[in-house]
């Protein structure tokens, strides 16, 4: 049977549930949909914030030739599919809509692969995507279309998501069944469905008995996810590689964003290695485009190969404890005056005024504002 999501997804704006910034009285999207305004977008939002229903809902109110594709087991292949065998030629007259869920898992090549039918208009493109467009999405195809912002849903969205579904459940269950799903519309009729197929019966304590299913445990916003992610970089910074080499595992295997670890690596590269080992961050680079340029799940290997690489390397935070501290005095005393020698003279008059004077090269005289010239950052 299809599931309960499903069945009650609503199939237009009279029946969608929140996000009225977008598709309230005179917002963008009901204008959009209302005028069947034909272009291409990617919406950017939380898991469970209708990002799939909206993107079904405007190709249903343009009649467009829907196809829906998961960046997470799609390719070329899939995306010439949809095209059909003519390459794009259409001889069905309706727009050829297609939205494809995850976006950000497409690596550059399948992104580079999609955009000259984006540009001729073969197709419209939908994406959809937890994560920053702006990493994740290539910058050629981004300006091709509108990002849209999803919030996470709220307390009232919810409640009344989860009265739509004709189930019934007690006050304090759907409370706490709202707290735990942070706005994942989804995840908490999922659970209702599993609750009542379970147990026969919605409450609290049904509930909770069932999110304490496997399938559940790691929810990319939970605390399961920044457990996991906190242990791996711990891990690494320990020198611990086989304990970061388990914790990379469990994180693949749940499905993880492989740049989002790829990302964290490129930050702890600096941040914990440092000086010490400056080729860290050169590697942790080249981790992360190789995870953009192959994806899951051979990128597996790349990750793992950085990892053990920043596990075993010498650690140094002195570049890093040096730049907090220079920031805390930025914060606190403000921008005080750059010394005369270290300033441009860029004209007559800022010469004149003493721009540049005394200026010598590899100077031993520090070049710091006059009240922090004593001041040592790198330790």
């Amino acid at each position: 049977m299809e599931p309960l999501a499903s069945r009650i997804r609503p199939l237009s704006l009279g029946q969608f549930v929140g996000q009225e910034h977008l598709v309230g009285k005179g917002k963008p999207l009901r204008e959009a949909i209302e005028g069947k305004h034909l272009f291409s977008f990617i919406l950017w939002g939380p898991p469970g914030s209708g990002k799939t229903t909206l993107a079904r809902i405007y190709a249903n109110a343009l009649n467009a030739e829907f196809h829906e594709l998961s960046a997470v087991d799609s390719g070329k292949e899939d995306i010439k599919n949809v095209l059909g065998k003519k390459g794009g030629i259409k001889f069905d007259m309706r727009p050829k809509v297609l939205f494809i869920d995850e976006i950000h898992r497409f690596n550059k090549a399948q992104q580079d692969f999609l955009l000259p039918f984006v540009e001729r208009g073969d197709l419209t493109l939908i994406g959809a995507t937890t994560e920053n467009p702006s990493f994740e999405v290539i910058g050629a195809l981004l300006s091709r279309a509108r990002v849209f912002v999803l919030n996470e849903l709220t307390e009232d969205d919810m409640t009344t998501i989860i009265k739509n579904t004709k189930l019934k459940v007690p006050k304090d269950a759907r409370e706490w069944l709202i707290e735990v799903a942070q706005g994942d519309a989804r995840q908490a009729i999922t659970v209702l469905e599993n609750t009542q197929k379970l147990y026969g019966k919605i409450t609290l304590e049904s509930l909770k008995e069932t999110v304490q299913s496997k399938h559940l445990r790691y929810d990319k916003k939970g605390e399961e996810h920044y457990n996991t992610i906190s242990a791996f970089i711990k891990s690494m910074r320990a020198s611990q590689g086989d304990a970061a080499l388990y914790y990379l595992a469990r994180m693949v295997e749940s499905g993880e964003d492989p740049l989002f670890i790829a990302r964290r690596m490129v930050v702890f590269a600096s941040e914990d290695i440092g000086l010490a080992q400056p080729t860290a961050l050169v590697v942790a680079n080249a981790v992360f485009e190789a995870c953009e340029k192959t994806g899951y799940p051979e990128c597996a290997i790349n990750l793992a190969h950085g990892v053990a690489y920043l596990s075993e390397s010498k650690k140094s935070r002195k570049s890093y404890d040096a730049y907090f501290e220079a920031l805390d005095d930025v914060k606190k005393l403000g921008n005080l005056a750059v010394p005369m020698k270290v300033r441009n003279a860029s004209t007559k008059l800022m010469k004149d005024l003493g721009y540049h004077k005394g200026y010598k090269l590899y100077d031993k005289e520090s070049y710091l504002p006059e009240k922090l010239k004593d001041k040592k950052y790198l330790k």
